[in-house]
């Protein structure tokens, strides 16, 4: 029997009624990560330098498996719990600290946790020590469901970030966050698939993920922290998590969907830049009363990459580079994972007939 699962985003809302929602990996590596442990509190710093103060002791992180505890202890005081207040309602998140001077600190989290429809909302970021912040929007990304806020607190422990490239299925992972607005809750698990095609939200707020599933334990409020790697590295981003249709949004049924770091990354850093984010451009549109399988183009954006590269009206995407092509989903979540101007080689089924390989370059819009 076919169980229907839908996916919905990882996100508490209604802090006030406890319960209430809504809506809601791992390089395999000889290498070993340093770190000191405080003979006094136990608490992990890196080390750049593989030596460690007369206070500190010198321990190894990675290696063929995961010391979980040792990595929790490292990477838990960079993650935060957020908690949003609007008019429009309330809810909770997670992040991660980002990048921090000696006056301020960036946090990433999703979207979906800052995104108050247009209402004013009061954002607080709260540390792993308990300490609270007010922090203001950099910028958002809907369509890749990322958001970069600032607080005015410096030198604080950002997250070693790791190449969500190289992940591999069944490498170990640790989900952190703060589910149901339970701060620093560490769950554990596999890179149980890659390249998932995830979509959620709907109109301007919709987002399109190239997404890494996991079966750490991911429940609402794990929306915006970290999924990290045997080396106390991050991967993605955590984002969604899949229920079954039948009933109303749960808990973890081991169906944790996260965005990849690199992925994310390339907003990050041009919203930190900018404010803004850019999106690559395919230049179509696609036909969405098609189902046969692969993505049928219905019309061309003018001096766009498909038009340029020769891709005809009608034409049914079939492959991007090498990823088999099931639905439009797929293939706009595909497109989405790439860097504006990157070349992409797409085979099509011809509206005459037979198949053709295109090299397109993909062109930049500003993100919605």
């Amino acid at each position: 029997m076919k169980l229907n699962v839908r996916v919905v985003a990882a996100f508490i809302v209604g802090a006030a009624l406890a319960g209430s929602i809504a809506t809601a990996a791992i390089t395999p590596t000889t290498g070993t990560l340093k770190a000191c442990a405080d003979n006094r509190t136990q608490a992990l710093f890196l080390s750049t330098t593989g030596t460690c103060a007369s206070s500190r002791t010198l321990v190894e992180i990675g290696g063929n498996g995961m010391n979980t505890k040792a990595i929790s202890s490292l990477v838990t005081p960079s993650v935060v719990s957020i908690s949003v207040t609007a008019s429009s309602g309330s809810g909770t998140g997670s992040g991660s600290i980002y990048k921090s001077n000696s006056t301020s600190s960036y946090i990433i989290t999703n979207n979906h946790v800052v995104n108050t429809s247009g209402a004013a909302a009061t954002i607080k970021v709260e540390l792993s020590n308990g300490d609270q912040y007010t922090a203001k929007i950099v910028g958002q990304d809907p369509g890749y469901d990322i958001a970069v806020l600032q607080i005015q607190m410096g030198n604080l422990p950002a997250v070693t970030l790791g190449d969500s490239s190289k992940v591999s299925v069944g490498d170990p992972v640790l989900a952190i966050g703060s589910p149901l607005g339970l701060a620093s809750t560490v769950t554990s698990g596999i890179i149980s698939a890659l390249n998932r095609p995830v979509s959620t939200g709907t109109g301007d707020a919709q987002s399109y993920v190239n997404a890494i599933q996991t079966d750490a334990a991911i429940n609402p409020g794990n929306s915006g922290g970290a999924l990290i790697d045997s080396q106390g590295r991050i991967i993605g981003v955590n984002s969604a998590i899949a229920t079954l249709s039948s009933g109303s949004a749960s808990g973890s049924i081991g169906l944790g969907f996260s965005i990849p770091i690199n992925e994310a990354k390339r907003v990050i850093d041009e919203i930190i830049a900018t404010g803004k984010s850019t999106r690559p451009v395919l230049g179509v549109y696609f036909d969405p009363t098609y189902t046969a399988g692969g993505a049928k183009i219905s019309r061309l954006s003018a001096n766009e990459g498909a038009e340029k590269a020769g891709i005809p009206v009608g034409a049914i995407i079939r492959s991007i580079d090498g990823f088999k092509i099931v639905d439009t989903d797929t293939a706009i979540v595909r497109i989405r994972s790439y860097k504006p101007g990157a070349v992409v080689t797409i085979v099509a089924d011809l509206p005459t007939g037979g198949s053709k390989t295109f090299k397109v370059t993909l062109g930049s819009a500003p993100s919605i």
